[in-house]
This record gives C-alpha cells, structure tokens and sequence, in this order.
C-alpha cells in the first residue's frame, strides 16, 4: 500500500519541492520549476516509477519526524532494534540550479542501511541513461540531467540498491543536483555547507515573523510552508507542490494544482501581512500585476508561476495514478473557464494593497479601470463559478457577489485613493448587483442564499458574503445562511463546498470536506458572536494537521485522512487568517468588510 498523503513532508527551495515520506522516500520531485517534469512519480504510481528511499534495509523499526524549528529542514528517526538513526532532508536556497541534500546520522548504536534509486523523468515515463563519472552517478534523458554524489567508502554503483552501514556519531551524506543535460556536471556539492546555509537561510526569513497572537507555532509553520510555495524570482505562490491527489480515492476529480490562482491573491496579501512579510506580499501584488496586464476579457483564473497563460490539461494515461486514481493530470483546463468571482478578487487585493500602503501608480489604476470596464458589461453572465465546474455555466450566487465587490473596491479606490472614475454610475451599478442577488440568491423556502438562481442548493462559497462585506453580520440573511450551511454541508464535523451528488459539476459525485471552507465557517461563527463555536472548530481543524503541521486540501472525516494536493496553499491561509480573526478583535474578516485598514497597514 501507498503512503496516506498526510505521511509525506515538503522541502524545498523556493523555486522547486519535494515530497519526503514517512519511509525516507522522495517520491515526487519538481525539476527545475514547480510546473516542470517530475524526476520522481511514484506518488502517481508504484514503486517503478521513480523514488530515492534511504532507510533501515531490514527488520521493524519505529519514525519520528519533525521540522528543525523555524525552517524547512525536514529531520526523520528511525529507531530499530540495533540502534537510531537520522535522516536529514533539504533543499539548500537556489544557486544557479536545485540541488538536494540527504545525510544519515548515526545517533546511537549501529544500523544497516539501504539506499534504493531508481530514477525516471517526464513524470516516471523515461528511464534515463546511467553511467558513472568519477565517483559520482549521472542520469540524464532528453533537456534533463542530475548528478549523485555520496560518502560511501566503496563509492556508489549502478545498481538500484546499496547497502551501508551507519554508527553513532558517523554521517553519510548524499547530494543531487539537476543541470541541464547540454552542460557539464556540476563540481561536487558541499553538503554540511549547504545544510548551513539552508539552515540560516530558513532561520532569517521565519525570524522576521511579527505574528504573536495564538496558535504562533501552527502559523509560523504555515507561513513557511506558504514561502516553500512561492517561485522566488517572480513572487507568484502556487496553490500545490503536486498534481493529481484525489480529492476522492478512486475518482476522477484529479486536477494539477502547480499554479497561481488569481482568487487567493486577497487572503494571501492577509496572511502575508499580518504576519509582517510585507516583501512577499509586496512580490505577490506585482506578479498580479504582471499576469493580469492584457485584456481583461482574456484574463484567467489561474497562470504558471511566471505568469505563464498556456495551462494546456492532459492525462498521462502510463501512471496509474495515486491509490488508482486516474487520471493522472498535467496542465489545467479550468485557466480559459470564465469565472466572474476572480475580477472581485483582483480588484480586491489591489485595493487591499494601496489602502495599506503599497503605492500603484497610473497604469495600475488604468488596468483596474479596464477590468472594471469588462464587469460592468459581463457581470450578468452566467459562469463556471469559484469550483470551476466541468458542467453548465451558471448564475451563481458567489460570482455575482464577488462582481459586486470589484464595484465597491472601484469605488472605494475613487473614495479613499484620488483615483479618477465615473463613480455615480458605479454606485448605481453596485446597488443594481446588490439587490438582484437579494432578490434572485435569497430562498424564502431554505431561508439562506442558494448556490446559483433558482437553485436550491447551498454552496459554502456564500460564506464569503459577510467577509467580503456585502451584509454585515448582524444581517439575519447571514445568520440564517450560515445556520442552513451548518445544517446542510456539515458532513462529520467539517464543511463540504457542495453536495456532489446534485450533479451541479458535471463530475461523479464522492469527494472530502474542504478545508478552506471549514476555515471560513469558523471566520463567520466568531462574527455572528459565537466565538467559543468559532474557537472549538478551529482547534478541530488544527487536530487534521500532519505530524509535521501540513495540511492537504481536504479530508475524509471517516476514513480520517487528507484528501487532494498537498500541502495546499489555501488550506494554510485559511489556517493563518482564522487564526488572526480568533486572536485579536479586528482581524483580516473585519478588514476585508472596514474602511479602516490601520493594522494591516504595510511597513513603507
């Protein structure tokens, strides 16, 4: 059997990740982007399509594992009959190409070791050619090359498995580094430098955390794994370091989540920011910048890490997929979906971001004005909604909020900023978008807002209206919606986006509760006034995370265990903001919805 997901771990460099398990196998490594092909798959598959396990060869034996506090260096004991050892995994920070870093440290006593390495690229499709240069081992196939060093005294080998034996106080360290298959090899790594190095490195950057609410040490740990996610040279943060983990063992919903979604820009600047990263937030409104310039017509949900548009969906039907999950998907066709709720989200953070004092200047407002522009004349449209449904486009409720929001966010930038607009006709736009989702998103029959007009179905997405700030929540519109969401989506403890079963998607129906959404019911039970509510979810929601602090994208609360990508970006945001909300009066949930934007106001 497979690893469970929460069984794995992330390092990384900021600009690649690597997933480490339980059993001291990388069984997914992203080379050299976040996007580009695997060197490791067998997460996708089984154990012939690619992993580098370092382990006790033989007999049981018992793991701990855990994070060196405040960074990213992942260290996993084994503990056997023999005796204890450690394994040190890490990515040192990007020089010129990735490079990994692994070392055995002997702790007590004595254990047989074993390295197995079986390397495969193009997401486990190629096997590439092997031979030795020097003492080192390379592999190469097509553009791509790495390069093995290791300390074994009767050096390495080509076959798949090497046996070594580790003492107390001996350290055995293996370094890899991919390169471009046209070039040298790169000179042998200093790996004790490198561990260093990423060490300091981790240490700095979690060292500027100005978070001191409750819950630091579950926050901080978040944060690092939200800059674990960020592709470094453009300050775009992807939403997953994987593609393809079920959101449902056996089903089809199998989606690659290795890009930027437009929609988490506003509760990532939050996140960033309570927490006092204001260069990272800073880099993430510029990358929005940067991918949304165009037409807005052509604007996306989702782009690479470098802002790339081509997101071109494919099954790669040689891997069986995760616990037979097919398919196994690269690429996401949801980027050309239309999906009004993003043109919120984007008017939103830009807005977010001047109010607290990162400066735009003329062709930013004039972007703005253009999307604005493009609301006005589509906002009435049906789409495919925050799910990005597989089937009919919709008049759903959440879009038309969201549209709602880009409007006041316009206006609001005219109020408070200076800027230039036709601010009386956008007044009485809002208005006009505010009373047809009244009108049309309310259910006197279910006493809340529906998923889409004329629908009966509820969606956790109509949580965002108190946060948004849309009603305030002393609305009995919001407490009664909130009430029927409990009522309805509330499957074991945790909220569900949706019932699949209503065939709203286009998909068979089976998936887990969503984290984020559960994140937003506790935001909104704390605004309603039932904090202790609020408070008990949330610690309910922290007991999911792994023994590492790692949250997938959902969860099955009967088989207890993580569903979808991993870890997931907005699992963690949700993690931090809630956290905020739950700690302080006036967190990003009244922000959002305020006019006073002073405590998340940026250093200058």
């Amino acid at each position: 059997m497979p690893l469970r997901i929460e069984d794995y771990a992330l390092i990384g460099d900021t600009q690649t990740a690597a997933l480490v398990g339980k059993d001291g196998s990388i069984d997914w490594l992203c080379m050299p982007r976040f996007d580009s092909a695997a060197c490791f798959a067998a997460l996708l598959g089984d154990e012939r399509h690619g992993r580098w396990q370092i382990a006790p060869s033989h007999g049981s034996h018992e793991v701990r594992r855990r994070y060196r506090h405040g960074t990213l260096i992942l260290e996993t004991e084994f503990s056997t009959q023999t005796g204890v050892v450690r394994l040190i995994d890490c990515m040192p920070p990007r020089g010129r190409v990735p490079d990994l870093v692994r070392i055995v440290e002997g702790v007590r006593g004595e254990v047989p070791m074993s390295m197995l390495l079986d390397l495969r690229f193009d997401y486990g499709h190629i096997a590439p050619w092997l031979r030795m240069a020097g003492e080192r081992l390379t592999a190469m196939a097509g553009p791509d090359a790495v390069c093995l060093q290791a300390d074994f005294r009767e050096g390495l080998s080509l076959a798949p498995r090497v046996d070594f034996t580790v003492r107390e106080g001996e350290r055995v360290r293996f370094g890899m580094v991919w390169y471009p298959s046209h070039e040298p090899c790169p000179p042998p790594l200093d790996i004790e430098g490198l561990l260093a190095d990423t060490e300091a490195f981790w240490l700095d950057w979690s060292g500027r955390c100005t978070y001191q609410g409750k819950w630091r040490e579950e926050v901080l740990r978040s944060l690092i794994t939200l800059k674990a996610l960020t592709y470094e040279p453009t300050g775009g943060i992807v939403a997953a370091a994987t593609t393809s983990l079920p959101e449902w063992i056996g089903s089809v919903r199998n989606w690659d989540y290795r890009y930027c979604w437009l929609r988490d820009a506003t509760f990532t600047l939050y996140a960033l920011m309570v927490a006092g990263f204001y260069d990272e937030a800073r880099s993430w409104r510029d990358w929005l910048l940067r991918a949304v310039g165009g037409e807005p017509s052509k604007l996306q949900i989702m782009y690479g890490c470098a802002g790339e548009r081509r997101l071109v969906e494919m099954e790669l039907p040689w891997l069986p997929g995760y616990e037979n999950s097919r398919p196994v998907r690269i690429g996401n066709g949801a980027a050309h979906q239309f999906q009004l709720d993003v043109y919120g989200e984007v008017m939103d953070a830009l807005h977010l971001a001047e109010r607290v004092g990162m400066p735009s200047d003329a062709s930013s407002w004039a972007l703005q004005r253009t999307i604005i522009d493009f609301v006005e004349a589509s906002w009435s449209l049906p789409d495919y909604g925050i799910w990005e449904v597989r089937g009919p486009m919709r008049h759903f409720t959440h879009s038309k909020v969201m549209a709602w929001v880009a409007v006041d966010r316009a206006i609001k930038s005219v109020e408070h900023s200076g800027h230039d607009g036709p601010v009386e006709r956008w007044r009485e736009l809002r208005q006009t978008i505010h009373d047809q989702v009244c009108r049309e998103g309310w259910s006197e029959e279910k006493q809340a807002f529906t998923q889409y007009y004329g629908g009966t179905g509820l969606d956790a997405s109509l949580l965002m209206i108190p946060l948004v700030g849309f009603l305030p929540p002393e609305d009995p519109r919001v407490r009664s919606t909130v009430e029927a969401i409990e009522r309805e989506l509330w499957v074991d403890g945790f909220v569900m986006r949706y019932r699949t079963e209503e065939g709203v998607d286009g998909l068979p129906p089976g998936e887990g509760a969503f984290l984020a959404c559960t994140f937003w019911l506790a935001d909104n039970l704390a605004l309603i006034g039932r904090k202790e509510d609020a408070e008990r979810l949330f610690e309910r929601l922290l007991a999911l995370c792994n023994d590492v602090g790692l949250l997938a994208e959902e969860y099955d609360a009967v088989a207890k265990r993580q569903l979808g990508n991993f870890p997931q970006a907005f699992s963690h945001i949700g993690l931090i903001n809630t956290a905020r909300n739950l700690s302080f009066p006036g967190g990003p949930a009244e922000h959002r919805k305020e006019e006073n934007m002073d405590e998340v106001r940026a250093d200058p």
